[in-house]
């Protein structure tokens, strides 16, 4: 390996560790009371290095949301792509939210946190913007013969409220975690909350 792709690789590594502390330290702490030094201290590197790969902290955090954004836009569409019909759509769709909340609490909170300083930088394309993606799922429901509320970004927001509220809930202690386990409760809230038809039940043999 030349010593060029070495460099390479191993900027990719620094810069992904970098992200994942900023992610862990900006939920825990919040990006105000997060220093650069807090973040060269637990990534195991110099400031300077830090700056190599971000030109600040604030620049760090706004790349962070809208990259990890439409990382979740993109795999709403995916679903849509893969899956047929509205209610297998919307379940997947809160199965991957749930584990999201499971698996990676960190991304899970800060996307949540910072929501209000970076949502106006986020670009309204569905490839970019989750809240498009999902109003484009909701449309095509509204296609097959639901009658939802519209327009489709007041139901998209009213579909995201009944699952970030639970989510909430899991933090606090409300309600007993993983959220992965009321994901089918929360997709059959959604479903009655905008009189969507809720999938028809098995008989029992």
């Amino acid at each position: 390996m030349s010593a060029q792709m070495r460099r390479g690789r191993d900027g990719a590594e620094t810069r992904a560790r970098i992200e994942a502390e900023a992610l862990r330290l900006f939920a825990e702490k919040g990006v105000a009371s997060t220093s650069v030094r807090d973040l060269a201290q637990a990534v195991g590197v110099s400031e300077g290095a830090l700056y190599r790969h971000f030109a600040s902290k604030e620049a760090l955090a706004r790349e962070l949301f809208l990259s990890r954004y439409a990382e979740l836009a993109q795999t709403i569409l995916s679903v849509r792509d893969y899956y047929s019909g509205f209610t297998a759509r919307l379940g997947e769709i809160v199965r991957l939210a749930c584990a999201l909340f499971d698996e990676e609490p960190a991304l899970f909170g800060y996307l949540l946190i910072n929501q209000h300083d970076h949502l106006v930088h986020v670009p309204a394309v569905p490839e970019a913007n989750a809240v498009a993606a999902l109003a484009l799922v909701l449309e095509d429901a509204a296609g097959e013969g639901a009658s939802l509320p519209q327009p489709a970004e007041l139901a998209a927001a009213l579909t995201l409220g009944m699952v970030i509220q639970p989510a909430v809930f899991a933090v606090y202690g409300r309600l007993e975690r993983p959220l992965a386990a009321h994901a089918p409760a929360i997709t059959q809230g959604i479903l009655r909350m905008l009189g969507a038809p809720a999938p028809k039940q098995e008989a029992s043999t």
